[in-house]
């Protein structure tokens, strides 16, 4: 197969280092998200009856072959219920149950059942609302808006799914304001729990490190911040997190040598995103960087190879080939960047199967709003994994595969 010209490695540098110029440079930012389901639609206060229960739901289902290993599965991704209820016109409930992989115990797969966001809101004004309980702060495209039927592709973004990353939702209270002054301008802040630093793994940056409203140490906090500006077509995003790690009592954190603390022990994560829709042509991009600057005494702690610092960014294009009709097809190319350790601290090892690039490519049909069928393709490049972090060598285990390549094809509902 040809590696298009960005994916040769004497390029990659420079082609990083464009697109992150490209992607900070453009923020200014699209009309209004068009609401699809009874959840948007009680959220965004269209929901005129008092005292009315909403039920809604969305889901996903996938084939995936890999052409490289011969190998092929299914799964039932998830499926997802959403329950809401408008106590008045101030005061609405919201709560998503999720279940992933289809089987959480009893079988020879392992899944997910878990409450994805439980939280009320209240309504000041017009303009202003304040959600407290298990939620998800705005950051990044696919965090807030991750129905299968707003993204390409059977599979979320590998940026908004190691690196950010989606779904992420703590316990805490958030503040959401719409601008009066400047028209278009979003902002909103949010005090959570922490994180767990115990917990990070290798390749998967601070992912495992959610609590996701599980026993949470209140111990550890975090602040999120958020600027969402639309203008026009264009939609821009920046935003911010900033929490402590450690969650540990003082003598429990000295004797690890960690920083103990509300912030103790901090993450910080900067992204930013810019989307261009119309009818027929969509573009979009992200960026996002995470800094982990104590990460040489978690892995004196916890020698779980923790990063200083990870960056991802990707691009997608998707064009509508029948604007006209209430059917589309959907055809969109996506190229993802992710180096999960980027830099890494003086006892850290350096492991380049974790600097991956990926092409996705494909085809979507919307038969009706609400459902997709897709087919894509995934060609996945990487570096060399380190001979010290394989514990079982070949023959005993199959060789690794810098390149690899996939056909996968699903279903996605959204009601």
């Amino acid at each position: 197969m040809l590696i298009p010209l960005a994916l040769q490695p004497q390029n990659k540098d420079m082609f990083k280092t464009g697109l992150l110029t490209l992607l900070l440079a453009i923020l200014p930012a699209v009309t209004f998200s068009q609401v699809l389901t009874k959840e948007d639609s009680l959220a965004a206060g269209l929901i005129s009856t008092n005292a009315t229960t909403v039920i809604s739901g969305y889901g996903s289902f996938k084939y995936s072959n890999n052409l490289t290993l011969e190998t092929a599965t299914t799964n039932v991704d998830r499926v997802v219920l959403f329950v809401g209820h408008k106590f008045n016109k101030r005061i609405s409930f919201f709560s998503e149950l999720e279940l992933e992989n289809a089987i959480v115990a009893g079988g020879k797969a392992s899944g997910e059942f878990a409450l994805e966001q439980a939280f009320l809101k209240f309504d000041i004004n017009r303009n202003n609302y304040i959600t407290a309980g298990l939620f998800i702060p705005r950051i990044g495209i696919i965090n807030e808006n991750h129905l299968p039927t707003t993204f390409n592709g059977n599979e979320r973004t590998y940026v908004e799914t190691f690196i950010i990353p989606a779904t992420w939702r703590e316990i805490g209270v958030g503040y959401y304001g719409t601008s009066r002054r400047l028209v278009g301008l979003n902002y909103s802040f949010a005090l959570l729990n922490g994180l767990n630093s115990a917990n990070f793994e290798s390749g998967t940056g601070i992912k495992d490190g959610r609590f996701e409203g599980s026993n949470a140490s209140a111990s550890a906090l975090a602040v999120t911040g958020s600027l969402l500006y639309y203008y026009r077509n264009i939609r821009a995003q920046i935003s911010g997190y900033l929490g402590g790690s450690a969650g540990l009592p003082g003598y429990q954190a000295d004797s690890l040598q960690l920083e103990s603390g509300a912030f103790g022990t901090p993450v910080q994560l900067l992204e930013a995103n810019i989307q261009y829709n119309t009818n027929k042509l969509s573009l979009r991009g992200l960026v996002s960087y995470v800094n982990i600057p104590n990460a040489v005494d978690i892995n004196r702690a916890y020698a779980n190879n923790t990063p200083e610092s990870i960056l991802g960014f990707y691009a997608e294009a998707s064009y509508n080939l029948t604007p006209a009709s209430t059917r589309s097809w959907i055809l969109f190319t996506r190229y993802e960047n992710l180096n999960m350790n980027l830099k890494l601290p003086e006892n850290g090892i350096i492991n380049e199967s974790l600097n991956q690039q990926y092409v996705v490519a494909g085809l979507g049909f919307q038969p009706i709003k609400g459902v997709f069928v897709k087919l894509d393709y995934t060609y996945r490049l990487t570096g060399e994994i380190n001979p010290l972090l394989i514990i079982n060598p070949y023959p005993q285990s199959q060789p690794y595969f810098k390149e690899q390549h996939f056909i996968k094809l699903g279903l996605g509902y959204s009601f």
